[in-house]
C-alpha cells in the first residue's frame, strides 16, 4: 500500500518517539524503505533535539532554582512589610479615636 509522504510525516514524530501502535511503525518503516526525503526528515530529529546535552540542562535547572529562591524571599519580604503597615496603621487609628474621642477612664462617683 503507498501511503503519502505528508501522512508519513504527521506519524514520524510518533515513530521516532516510539509510541506509535505497531501498524503504524510497520507502515512508516515500509515507506522509509523507499523515500529518501522522509528518511532525511527522521535523521532531522535525531539532529534537532540535543537531549544529551546535560551540562546545560543542569545550569538551567540551578538558575531556575536560584530565580525561585530569590522570588520566595521576596514575597516574604512583602508579607511582613504588609504585616507591618497594618499594625502601624490600626496603632495609629487607635491612637487618633483615644485622642479625639475623649475617652477617660475615671473613678465612678459615689
Amino acid at each position: 500500500m503507498k501511503v503519502s509522504c505528508e501522512i508519513i510525516k504527521d506519524l514520524l514524530p510518533l515513530y521516532h518517539g516510539g509510541v506509535c501502535s505497531n501498524e503504524s511503525k510497520t507502515m512508516v518503516e515500509e515507506h522509509l524503505a523507499y523515500c529518501d526525503s522522509c528518511k532525511a526528515e527522521l535523521q532531522a530529529m535525531d539532529e534537532d533535539l540535543p537531549i544529551n546535552n546535560t551540562e546545560q540542562n543542569l545550569n538551567e535547572a540551578e538558575a531556575v532554582k536560584k530565580l525561585s529562591r530569590r522570588w520566595k524571599k521576596g514575597m516574604n519580604k512583602s508579607l511582613l512589610k504588609g504585616i507591618l503597615i497594618t499594625i502601624v496603621i490600626i496603632a495609629l487609628a487607635a491612637l487618633v479615636l483615644y485622642s479625639f474621642m475623649d475617652f477617660r477612664i475615671l473613678p465612678k462617683p459615689y
